[in-house]
């Protein structure tokens, strides 16, 4: 990880697969402010079927390329999985995919803390046609962030804090988590 850039803490990595499972096989992932890409490496290495990780930050950018190369993910594997790297700023990425009517099952960002970003990516992701009715939406955000309780067609399905950090994790509200 890059100095100055905190990474994910462990805990909170594992208490985001205990809370959407440790089996993504078949799903789609996105992982937002990926920092050194560990959630989406996760996620990929939990079955996911196609992860997108996005960072723009340089330092960021070659410890992903330099991961990604270590796990020989450079290209689609030989199951037909894939991981993908963007270097862009995330709201013009979550644009862009949505003009290329991507679609993912699991959201997870992990913005700078108590800068305002992490209520700008929820409203952001839910204006722009990239979720399916049954996608999650995972938010770490400093414990002081105060993310809303509902944004558009997505509620708050559960909250944890760990440390300065706090894990919401969002599901649309007509649907059910038990259905994806």
């Amino acid at each position: 990880m890059p100095a100055g850039i905190p990474p994910t803490q462990n805990l909170v990595r594992k208490a985001v697969f205990d809370l959407i499972g440790q089996d993504l096989t078949g799903l789609s992932f996105l992982d937002l402010f990926a920092g050194s890409g560990a959630m989406g490496l996760e996620a990929f290495s939990a079955g996911a079927r196609e992860v997108v990780m996005v960072e723009r930050d340089q330092k960021c950018v070659e410890v992903i390329q330099k991961n990604l190369e270590i796990f020989g993910l450079t290209g689609p594997t030989e199951d037909g999985r894939w991981c993908r790297f963007l270097q862009a700023d995330v709201f013009a990425a979550i644009k862009s995919l949505a003009g290329q009517k991507k679609r993912f099952d699991v959201v997870f960002f992990d913005p700078p803390y108590d800068e305002g970003l992490a209520k700008k990516t929820l409203k952001t992701l839910t204006g722009y046609d990239i979720l399916h009715p049954n996608s999650v939406v995972i938010a770490e955000c400093g414990k002081r962030e105060g993310l809303p309780y509902a944004e558009h067609d997505f509620e708050v399905m559960t909250e944890r804090k760990y440390g300065k950090s706090c894990l919401v994790l969002y599901h649309q509200k007509t649907a059910s988590f038990d259905d994806k």
